[in-house]
């Protein structure tokens, strides 16, 4: 037998004794591919994961509420979610029994900075991971997800500066509507928007008054104030939904075309909508969405590790992008949640 022949007789030999091997591996599956699964699943399955958002029924929270139940299930975990309905009285005392309930991993959505501070730090001392999303207290606990808001602020009066700044020739004039005025949202972005604004003497900012998160007041507000200001040239608002009702007020007496309205917000349908109407100029997403996936991604990290809850200040923060008529459209406008 030439040497050819031999190897091939050998060769033919070593696959069909390998074969029984290879088939029961892959019955099994790799042993490295089991070991992480169960590591993962002891860690997160059967844990429970609670959410508390100041109020429900609005596209921001619903699709943080939405991403973080579908993933939570997906990995056998147990979801709870509590509306206070913008009470915040009602969300001091549903977090009061959150917090005595001991779940594995609490989300909460800060009202104001002092709030809920003592029991969200009652939380991580009883044994709960606490991640507090978009708006901080004044306690940092284990995770915070969401927006840079200084960050968010200084973007949104960049373009105020471009379109009513010294080389604009417009009036200057500016209005600011933010949400509630202890709110996070509202201290760091006033914070970076005053920081850009005042580097340039064109600009007055001729009204700076809190709406409360609500188009309603806003429209009351923002209609005052353009009747005082008739040559106003920009109006900022710290959430889209309540934006809407400055943005209103200043159709109304028909200076749409005149005032650029800017916004920043979750990026849902009815964000986009008020973009391709012409009603906001350009808004400034923080993709509510991705955040949602950042929740989760953060809960995993809290409960994979063995780190005891408050001993660590993880920061996921989202990129914010800018939607205008060319890209608001599509996968940067999340549908709105069915109930």
């Amino acid at each position: 037998m030439n040497t050819t022949k031999l190897w091939t007789v050998l060769l033919a030999g070593v696959t069909l004794a390998a074969l029984p091997i290879a088939a029961s591996a892959q019955e099994e599956g790799t042993k490295t591919a089991r070991e992480l699964r169960a590591s993962y699943d002891k860690a997160l399955a059967g844990k429970t994961i609670a959410y508390l958002p100041i109020a429900l029924g609005v596209p921001l929270s619903d699709e943080w509420g939405r991403v973080v139940q579908e993933e939570a299930e997906w990995r056998g975990m147990k979801y709870i979610v509590r509306d206070p309905n913008n009470n915040p009285s009602a969300m001091q005392q549903a977090l009061t029994a959150l917090v005595d309930q001991k779940p594995d991993v609490l989300i909460v959505q800060n009202p104001s900075v002092t709030l809920l501070m003592k029991d969200l730090k009652r939380a991580e001392s009883q044994g709960t991971h606490v991640i507090q999303i978009n708006m901080s207290s004044n306690y940092k606990s284990g995770a915070f997800v969401g927006a840079d808001w200084r960050e968010i602020g200084k973007m949104l009066a960049t373009e105020v500066v471009k379109a009513c700044g010294t080389a604009s020739g417009k009036s200057g004039k500016v209005q600011i509507v933010q949400g509630e005025l202890t709110a996070a949202a509202s201290v760091d972005q006033v914070g970076g928007i005053m920081e850009v604004l005042n580097k340039d003497s064109n600009i007055k900012v001729v009204s700076n008054q809190a709406a409360n998160w609500d188009a309603n007041t806003a429209l009351n507000v923002t209609a005052t104030v353009i009747q005082q200001h008739p040559d106003l040239c920009a109006s900022i608002g710290f959430w889209g939904i309540m934006e809407s009702g400055a943005a209103q007020a200043i159709r109304n007496a028909g200076k749409i075309d005149d005032v650029k309205v800017y916004a920043s917000g979750e990026g849902s349908q009815l964000d986009c909508d008020q973009v391709n109407s012409g009603n906001f100029a350009k808004f400034l997403s923080y993709k509510a969405t991705e955040q949602g996936h950042d929740l989760m991604f953060a809960a995993e990290t809290l409960l994979t590790s063995a780190d005891k809850p408050g001993t660590r200040n993880l920061a996921y923060y989202t990129r914010p992008i800018w939607l205008d008529k060319t890209n608001a459209s599509g996968g940067n406008c999340f549908a709105l949640k069915k109930n």
